[in-house]
């Protein structure tokens, strides 16, 4: 089994060994990964944050022994906390970073940061602070940045920088969390997700105050949400029927 660590930052990871395939995620720099299969030009990686599976080119990657792997692995994980920022590695060189890269394996890879951070726990309150940095970001299948991002993706990388994990897909997500009856039970930051007509979960937003919601659809955007679902301020009709509302934290 071999291991390795993002040093790069928005690296696709894809369905299938080849560039053409479909990007399902995407690492971010900082991202630790095991390597489950290996072709001669493509490696099949699982995800130490979420486990979540793919193809990646090895040439975008640094690789780790075992023991670097789980010590790197059991570290407490620190974030970029601006829109983007630099690296700069040990030839000086500079690799740009953003929103979520994962800072907590510099040391190892003798690379420095000077930009803001954040470590730890926060409050439910600061998911939305967080979320908002995302705002018109463009909708992106498998994206997980500023520059790209799906709706679980957005909602993943907001608890992610705050602190606490969410499963990759939105209908991973919908089996995390306390169910609510009603929305008026819900609280700013909690999770809302949507299915269509077969009953599958194919969306999730944040909800916010005064019966708003943030999500990805098209861009990060904001709109109503009400027990039909969520009423896109734009076009004036329903964009997604609400299933669950769940309370994470």
């Amino acid at each position: 089994m071999q291991y390795g660590v993002c040093t790069l930052n928005i690296v696709p990871v894809r369905a299938e060994a080849n560039d053409a395939s479909e990007m399902v995620t995407q690492l971010l720099y900082g991202d630790i990964f095991t390597i489950i299969e290996q072709r001669k030009n493509w490696c099949k990686i699982r995800i130490a944050f979420d486990n979540y599976e793919g193809w990646i080119d090895p040439k975008q990657t640094c690789l780790l022994h075992k023991e670097i792997f789980d010590h790197q692995k059991q570290l407490s994980n620190r974030y970029v906390a601006d829109l983007i920022e630099f690296i700069t590695t040990k030839n000086q060189e500079l690799i740009p970073v953003s929103l979520g890269a994962n800072l907590s394996h510099l040391s190892f890879l003798q690379h420095q940061y000077e930009g803001r951070s954040q470590q730890g726990e926060y409050p439910k309150s600061k998911l939305l602070e967080t979320a908002y940095m995302y705002l018109n970001a463009p909708y992106l299948w498998g994206g997980k940045s500023p520059f790209g991002i799906d709706c679980s993706g957005f909602t993943q990388m907001v608890y992610k920088i705050n602190g606490y994990a969410l499963l990759r897909d939105a209908k991973q997500q919908a089996t995390q969390g306390e169910p609510l009856s009603f929305i008026e039970e819900s609280e700013p930051g909690d999770l809302a997700f949507f299915d269509n007509h077969e009953g599958n979960i194919i969306h999730v937003g944040i909800i916010m105050e005064d019966n708003y919601i943030i999500h990805a659809h098209g861009k990060v955007r904001i709109d109503r949400i009400d027990h039909t679902g969520i009423f896109n301020v734009d076009t004036k009709r329903y964009s997604h029927n609400l299933r669950v509302i769940k309370k994470i934290i």
